[in-house]
């Protein structure tokens, strides 16, 4: 039995290998390039956005209804994994707000895995083992992994380079989408959720927002709005996300924003709707191996900056490192040169 079917039927062995993974232990390399090869067939999705605006009830939401619906035309139901990455501890490293609290009424599925990670200190929200994490969860079996970030604003943006669809939420009365917009993060969604949208404010938010998307006007409707009962033109953005015409036609896909109220479950199915619309866009445009091509690409580079990091200090002693520090505070040395000085060290010149 591989060790993937063992995590598939052993959660704790699971927990404790994502542990050690966050742990940086130099014994998981080998089973993390094992796994990586098997992983590659779970729906990944993102779900980002600030404090406050009820992405973990919207997770929790989706969650739910994935699970009530059956595998294609077979019987079995999807096995859903939740990766909450929260800000971490100043003192012990961990995750602040544990997400097994906060989506406890999910911990009785046992068709749903739910794990917190601390962000400790990673940029872009997320933390910096989840890549790793995910192709474990991934060759474990699970179909949908939901990766919900800490919520950090510009720097939001790294959930792009692991999900394939990224859902930004949003919600009314905090001006949020305006700094959504000045932070860039728009960019990186697939889909747009006002959550909230029972709250005064909510028509403004969702203009704001999508007057921010509407950069061009075709009047074609957006990819699968027929098929999957996307909301109407109206309440989705004309902004199309990339176009290709290999098949003769124009395939696009245009941003909806999407109304819920995660707490009633209000709007969820509609997220559901471009969630599945998406995946369909994904592969009729071949934007989903664009994407893929682009993911690895960026990953490779992140993990050799960090290589090429750990290298150089440990080349230094720590007097020496203190002093380029401490030449640099006084302005004797430029950053550059401090840095340039560790690399050189590092390839021996």
């Amino acid at each position: 039995m591989t060790q993937a079917l063992d995590f598939a039927s052993n959660r704790r062995a699971l927990a404790r290998c994502i542990t050690q993974i966050e742990n940086g232990s130099p014994e998981m390399r080998g089973l993390v390039a094992r796994l990586y090869a098997q992983a590659g067939r779970a729906r990944i999705i993102g779900v980002t956005g600030a404090p406050g605006c009820g992405k973990s009830t919207l997770v929790a939401t989706l969650a739910r209804r994935l699970r009530s619906q059956p595998i294609s035309a077979g019987l079995s139901y999807p096995q859903i994994a939740i990766i909450a990455v929260d800000p971490s501890s100043p003192f012990s490293g961990g995750a602040i707000l544990g997400d097994r609290v906060r989506m406890r009424d999910l911990s009785g599925d046992a068709g749903i895995f739910i794990r917190s990670m601390a962000s400790r200190g990673a940029l872009g929200g997320l933390a910096g083992a989840t890549a790793d994490v995910v192709s474990v969860l991934d060759s474990a079996g699970f179909d949908v992994i939901l990766i919900e970030t800490v919520g950090a604003g510009q720097l939001e943006v790294d959930i792009a380079r692991i999900a394939q669809t990224v859902i930004v939420v949003e919600a009314p009365g905090a001006g949020d989408e305006v700094q959504a917009v000045k932070a860039g993060i728009l960019e990186i969604a697939d889909i747009v959720v006002v959550n909230k949208a029972d709250r005064e404010g909510a028509a403004q938010t969702i203009a704001a927002l999508q007057s921010a998307l509407d950069l061009s006007r075709p009047e074609r409707a957006p990819f699968g709005a027929h098929k999957h009962g996307l909301p109407a033109r109206g309440q989705a953005s004309a902004r199309p996300h990339t176009l290709d015409k290999s098949d003769g036609r124009d395939v696009q896909w245009h941003i909806p924003i999407v109304k819920t109220v995660a707490l009633t479950g209000e709007g969820v199915e509609a997220v559901l709707a471009a969630i599945h619309a998406h995946a369909d866009y994904l592969r009729a445009s071949g934007e989903g191996a664009r994407r893929r091509a682009r993911a690895v690409e960026q990953d490779v580079r992140a993990r050799l900056a960090d290589l090429l990091t750990r290298r150089a200090l440990a080349s230094i002693s720590r007097e020496q490192y203190d002093a380029l520090i401490t030449a640099t505070i006084a302005r004797a040395m430029h950053p550059d040169e401090a840095a340039e000085h560790l690399m050189n060290t590092s390839w021996g010149k």
